[in-house]
């Protein structure tokens, strides 16, 4: 549920290195400048609860990196309107992808942060002809972001 300021990032069970206020900072650009304006929430988690959310809701029993949620805008709350919808992210598949491509456990969950949040705005790699691979790709560039998770399993 997005706070008055905009887009939340709650953690559960986040070891405390991992820079908590890099992510925040992340999500609120990511709002500001992908979204425009518009907030959604993210959920730093592990494997577990990944694999319940992607057994629970896409029926795949299996733990994934990033889920999205899209807001449900059919019961016409106000909320629903206000939020884009949820993304969920293991930090265990996080630290590994950043492990095997080089990065920061942060600048992974950055990527992961900003491929959910463009299927939150309406994209599908699965079956839009490359415009999230696209979008994805402007985005990484204009944020400084390695590259994203379209292009790793294309490249």
């Amino acid at each position: 549920m997005s706070s008055p300021e905009g887009s939340t990032v709650t953690f559960r069970r986040v070891p405390a290195s991992l820079r908590r206020n890099v992510i925040r900072k992340f999500a609120r650009q990511l709002q500001t400048e992908v979204s425009k304006g518009r907030p959604f929430d993210t959920l730093i988690t592990g494997d577990a609860e990944l694999r319940r959310l992607n057994r629970d809701f896409r029926g795949q029993d299996y733990a994934t990196d990033v889920l999205s949620f899209p807001a449900d805008r059919s019961r016409g709350c106000e909320e629903a309107v206000a939020s884009l919808g949820d993304l969920a992210i293991s930090l265990a598949r996080a630290r590994a992808q950043a492990r095997e491509f080089g990065h920061a456990t942060e600048q992974e969950i950055q990527i992961l942060m900003l491929h959910g949040l463009l299927h939150l705005l309406g994209f599908d790699h699965e079956n839009d002809n490359g415009r999230m691979a696209r979008a994805e790709k402007r985005w990484r560039a204009r944020l400084g972001l390695p590259s994203g998770l379209i292009e790793r399993v294309r490249g």
